[in-house]
Order: structure tokens, then sequence, then C-alpha cells
């Protein structure tokens, strides 16, 4: 496309300011790509033919020995509402980028509608490289189009499960987590999957008001250092932030290290001594938290200590060893963003007739696949990715012919399964530091239809 030809087409600027997305945009958040090649199915009559896609990864993050998919529910949501309006049809046809689209193509967007199947893994499972978390068969031109929204939620929305599945196998089980990330997440709506990951992956709740009211939990936090300085500046003193702060919220945990932390808790153990106050708990958000959390906890005894700045699991890990007296942990910028989970979405198979890519270092599997887990007395052994003729396994069937098969699960239920999931999982796949080879077989049936599409010229 011309520049030229894109400035021309772009909204007005009031237009472009408006990015907040409704549930109706969601058809055209997607890449172009996928409507490209939508048309060019429909113009070589192969729309209606059956595809198989599989989203899967390749290779997981780099000290990561297993992943916890995510984001399941938001993906069928996006399906059950997959549709074009008549002003998104114009604005597509407006871009003069489809001026020698088919007809018919215009024609399946007014009446789009998902009509496939879904297969997929549990939310809350865990998975290994190259291992199917879903599988999309319908009509061409429809997996095709479903793509980048499915990759961008259950990639993200895996990322945080499974980095909070990991803290709170860290942190272990008594220690309060709470996800802090809302202001680093990469955007307001990735604010929102990030909080729902995370307290499905094993954090007991967010700071995101929003979030928690939506998804039923209650809302945690504390304050922030601005009130001491507001109220300390104005009144003139520490303590008066502090006073003023538990007159509105009695007992709530307080910030010490605006200044002086060691100098703060004293002063609280000697109004909290006196029966001034009650006090449950109190942060540090800087400095050497093992040696502060040690001197508070001296000073301190009976009040929690919850630690945050920049936390991650093998922060927590090092403060652990330490014998850091931690009560709890409010995880954010290391939780929300890092290392990406990189999912693809591959075409395995088309009217019934399997397929591979052989690119270099991208090679996938063909056809349809199935996972088989092997357990010995409730404890993982390893996986066997094999074909779907081979029998039932992992993937399920949740979607028939774009209709939902079984109610939404709570997330204590997904939390639940993470849980007895990482717990399965020998110590050394839990490794935080895992730098081993995916324990995935293939079976023989998979390795020969392989080889034989290798083969193939």
């Amino acid at each position: 496309m011309n520049p030229a030809t894109a400035v021309a087409t772009m909204p007005t600027t009031a237009q472009q300011s408006i990015l907040s997305i409704t549930d109706s945009d969601c058809s055209l958040l997607t890449d172009l790509y996928q409507l490209t090649m939508a048309a060019c199915y429909v113009g070589e009559s192969l729309d209606r033919s059956t595809a198989s896609f599989e989203l899967f990864v390749r290779k997981l993050p780099k000290g990561f020995g297993y992943l916890i998919a995510m984001g399941l529910a938001q993906a069928l949501e996006y399906l059950t509402r997959l549709q074009f309006s008549a002003a998104q049809i114009e604005a597509l046809q407006a871009t003069g980028i489809f001026k020698n689209a088919p007809d018919r193509f215009w024609e399946l967007l007014a009446t789009a509608r998902f009509t496939g199947d879904v297969w997929a893994v549990q939310e809350g499972t865990a998975i290994f490289a190259n291992e199917p978390i879903m599988r999309i068969e319908a009509p061409l031109w429809q997996a095709q189009i479903v793509e980048t929204y499915l990759l961008n939620t259950i990639n993200y929305q895996t990322l945080i499960a499974t980095r909070a599945a990991r803290l709170r196998d860290v942190a272990g089980a008594d220690a309060t987590l709470l996800e802090f990330g809302t202001r680093r997440a990469f955007s307001p709506q990735a604010s929102l999957w990030a909080a729902r990951a995370a307290i499905a992956g094993g954090l007991d709740t967010t700071s995101n008001v929003l979030a928690a009211l939506k998804l039923g939990y209650q809302p945690s936090g504390t304050m922030a250092h601005a009130l001491v300085m507001a109220i300390g500046a104005t009144a003139g003193s520490e303590q008066a932030a502090f006073t003023a702060f538990h007159r509105y919220f009695p007992g709530a945990p307080l910030p010490i290290d605006t200044y002086d932390p060691i100098a703060a808790a004293t002063e609280l153990a000697a109004r909290v001594a006196a029966g001034e106050m009650e006090l449950s708990g109190i942060r540090l958000d800087s400095g050497d938290l093992v040696t502060l959390s040690h001197q508070v906890r001296s000073i301190l005894p009976d009040v929690d200590i919850f630690a945050s700045g920049d936390l991650d699991e093998w922060e927590i890990a090092k403060l652990r060893a330490a014998r850091a007296p931690i009560n709890g942990y409010g995880l954010g910028t290391k939780l929300v963003t890092g290392s990406p989970v990189n999912g693809v979405y591959k075409l395995v198979e088309i009217d019934d007739i399997p397929t591979m890519k052989r690119s270099t270092d991208k090679m996938t599997y063909p056809g349809k696949k199935q996972i088989f887990r092997q357990f010995s007395d409730g404890m993982f052994i390893g996986d066997t990715l094999g074909l779907t003729t081979e029998g039932s396994g992992l993937l399920q069937l949740v979607m028939s012919k774009g209709d939902l098969l079984q109610p939404e699960e709570t997330l204590a239920t997904i939390r639940k399964r993470t849980d007895l999931n990482v717990a399965s999982l020998p110590a050394e796949i839990r490794d935080i530091n895992y730098d081993r080879a995916t324990p995935v077989h293939i079976s023989s049936a998979l390795s020969t239809l392989t080889q034989t599409l290798k083969d193939w010229t």
C-alpha cells in the first residue's frame, strides 16, 4: 500500500485518540493478512475447506520447565461474538486494499459467525513445547481470521499464569501474594487479563479494583508513599500520616520506608504497646529486604511484613534462602512483563490432508494431535504427543459448531487445577532455572507421518 494512501485513509485526529476497545471492535482487532488471506481463499474457492489450526509454543522461555495454559475463557467469548458490522465492512472497503477481492468475500463478512469446533486443554493445565493448547477446526476462512486474537489472549494469559504459579511454588502456600501490575501491564485491557491469569495461576487477589470486582474478589493494597509525604509535610510528621490513614482504614498495613524504616517501626511499636493503635502489617518497598525484615521483625514481632519493589520468583527464592521473615509479596512489573510466551498458530490439516511447515528451526508436526499424559501415584511421568486417532487425551471438545459445550469455570476451580498440576511435576521441572529438554515423547504414528511429509516433494 502506498504510504500516501495510508495517510489519506487515516481517521481524523479526534478519532485517533479514541482507542478503547469494545466488544464490537474485536473482529477488526486482527492483522491485515488474516483478512487478505481470507479474501484469497474465497477467490480460490478454498474458504469452505475444513481446516485445522493448532496453537502451541515451539520453545519455552529461558528457565521455564513448563507453562500453565490460560486464556481459554476469553478466547471462547471472542469466538461466540465474531461478527462484522456494516460500518466495519465499509471501513475495510474504503481502504482500497480489497478492491480486487471477490464480492462473496463481503457477503461472508456480512453474515460472519464462527461455526467451527474448538479442542483445548483446560485452563490451569501444565503444558510443554510443541503441545497444542488449542485446536480450531472450522471453514478455512474462519479459522484463519481468528488467529491474531487467539494468540493475543492465550500467549499473554499463559505467561502471567505461569509466572504466578512459579511465584506461588517458590513463596510457599502460606505466603500472601498480591498482583500489583496494572501500571506496568501493556494496556488497560492487558491489566484485566493479567489480574485474572495471576489469580488463576496462584496469587491471592489483585490491587486492580475493576478486575477484582468483575472477578468476584476483594481488591487489596496498602497506600503509596505520596500520602506519607503529603500529610507528613503538612501535619509535621510521618506518624501523623499513619494516624490519619488509620482514622479511615483502621489497622491497614503501612509503608514504613518513606524515610527511615527502622525509626518508623520503632515508633509504631511504641504506639502499639501503649494501646494507641492496632497494626496488621507493614510494607517494605526498598532497601536490603533481608536485613530490614529481620530488624523490623525484632521490633514488631507480631506484625506481618509485606515486601514489594520489582520482585520476581528469583528474588523471592533469594529472600527465602536467607530466611527473611516476610509474610507476603506484591508482584508487579516483572509479573506482567518479561520474557514472552511465543505461541504460534499453524495449519496442521486441510480437508483431511495433513500439512506441516518444514522451515529451518520452525518445523511443525503434521496432523491433528492429542496429548497423552502419564502419571504414577499422582506424579507426572511424561507426555506423548500423538495423533487424535490414537485415543483421547488432555485436549477436550469445548465448542461444537460455534456453540459452547460447558459453562465457564470459576477462578477457584482453575487455581486448584493449577496447584495440582504444578504439585504433580518433578522438582527438576519446577526448578526456576530449568535448562533441560522438554519431557515430551513423539508417538510412532506421528513420527511416521512426519517423516512421510518430510520426504514429500
